[in-house]
């Protein structure tokens, strides 16, 4: 949520940058416009509030005085005046219900060094790796995951329908292993506190993150107990301290969780939705960072390495782009975009978001820090990145290792995640593999 006294200050410098990110600033006069109104409501009331406290200091002294009849002509005004605060307490209550309503749909205001624009205008600020080549006819994700028995494509549709994903045998420990290794990854060197969020969060929740109410329609909703299934762990771990004052000397907190996420992925028909390139529901391992904000941006740098070090350990082949501000999330100040190559499908797929939101979600929830026992609380930056999504991380991980024979290498970083396989090769049917226990295929 912006900060209203910025907006008042300086109204002309927030609709530029919203200009900047390509969203209507007409929104900001209307925000003013019922945030003049509500602060002249709260000004006239509370001047009647200090007039019915004359008022009434002056009864006893009236009544002392044997002048009974100007008592209760003073007791009649100061019920009329009465009357008239409760009238302007309801209209102050509504027209900050409006404002507020008004500033919940405004996005956050671009950093001065996210670039303007639209989609278009983003900048490569990082290379890693070479773009993996073949020299023989490289296939594409899903082929790799049916000719291996990785995933059953077709089942995933028949239990719930297309965007729903059945992965299968090795596959099944593939997912969970890349999972455990991302986890492990940034706990021992990165130091972040891991959390088991619940999976559903109340709408509360999810207006604080700054995901309700603009992203609504693409959120999975439980109408009758009014709870949203999670698009990411993101709002879960900004939520933990809502409603809190934070001790500054414990920031930053660097707080992470693995969970599966569900997203009513549009897209249009038949672009970008075969195989694991556009999912409803998928898992992903999330982190967020509460940070002072002057070292924000400092932190926002050492979120994006946490990130890449996944696919650096996978020695997968990536670039960073730092995104202009008409695609940046609503919530982001600045965010950078990390995208793998595909070999076998020949694309570029994102894997990681990391943005610093500044204190745009921390307003919004109410969550504040004191940098010293008895200091004036303050709002500190929330930042988030995913560390990272799992479904075209397989996707990318299975078409640069395949091999001519149709097997695909595993890297050795996570090899002991997949009980010291060093290799994906067919799994036999379930008739020969009755009676094998789970014997390792190397």
């Amino acid at each position: 949520m912006l900060d209203i006294k910025h907006i008042r200050t300086e109204p002309e410098a927030v609709k530029a940058k919203l200009t900047a990110r390509i969203s209507d600033p007409a929104a900001i006069d209307a925000a003013l416009e019922a945030d003049t109104r509500w602060r002249a409501a709260t000004a006239e009331a509370e001047e009647l509030q200090a007039e019915l406290g004359r008022g009434s200091k002056a009864i006893p002294q009236l009544m002392k005085e044997g002048k009974r009849d100007e008592a209760d002509a003073l007791k009649a005004q100061l019920r009329d005046l009465g009357d008239r605060k409760a009238a302007l307490g309801e209209d102050a209550k509504r027209l900050e219900a409006e404002r507020d309503a008004l500033l919940f749909y405004l996005p956050n205001l671009p950093h001065e060094s996210t670039p303007a624009g639209g989609e278009e205008n983003f900048q490569i600020v990082k290379e890693f790796g070479t773009v993996k080549t073949f020299d023989f006819e490289a296939k594409a994700h899903w082929d790799l995951a049916a000719d291996l028995g990785l995933i059953d494509f077709a089942r995933g549709v028949k239990l719930s329908g297309s965007g729903f994903v059945l992965y299968k045998g090795v596959g099944a420990i593939l997912e969970r292993g890349l999972i455990q290794f991302m986890l492990d990854l940034h706990r021992e060197k990165h130091g972040y506190t891991e959390w088991s969020t619940p999976f559903f969060l109340s709408r509360e929740s999810v207006l604080a993150s700054a995901h309700l109410p603009k992203f609504q329609p693409e959120m999975y909703h439980d109408a009758e107990a009014d709870l949203f299934a999670l698009p990411t762990a993101e709002p879960a771990l900004v939520n933990i301290h809502r409603d809190e004052i934070l001790d500054g000397r414990d920031l930053p907190l660097n707080y992470m969780a693995y969970s599966p996420c569900w997203r009513r992925e549009a897209g249009a028909a038949g672009k970008d939705t075969r195989g694991l390139l556009r999912v409803h529901q998928f898992d992903k391992v999330e982190m967020v960072k509460y940070t002072l904000p002057e070292t924000s941006y400092a932190e926002l740098e050492t979120l994006l390495t946490d990130a890449t070090d996944i696919l650096e350990a996978l020695g997968l082949p990536y670039r960073v782009k730092l995104l202009a501000a008409g695609d940046i999330s609503f919530a982001a100040s600045k965010c950078y975009d990390v995208e793998i190559h595909a070999p076998g499908a020949n694309m570029w797929l994102e894997v990681s978001s990391c943005s610093n939101c500044e204190d745009f979600q921390s307003r919004r929830g109410n969550i504040r820090f004191r940098r010293e026992p008895g200091a004036k609380p303050e709002f500190p930056h929330l930042l988030n990145g995913s560390g990272t999504a799992l479904p075209r991380l397989v996707a990318a991980l299975l078409e640069t290792y395949q091999r001519a024979d149709g097997t695909v290498a595993v890297p050795e970083a996570l090899q002991p995640y997949l009980g010291g396989r060093t290799l994906l090769t067919p799994e036999p049917p379930p008739s020969a593999q009755k009676g094998r226990g789970d014997a390792v295929h190397a």
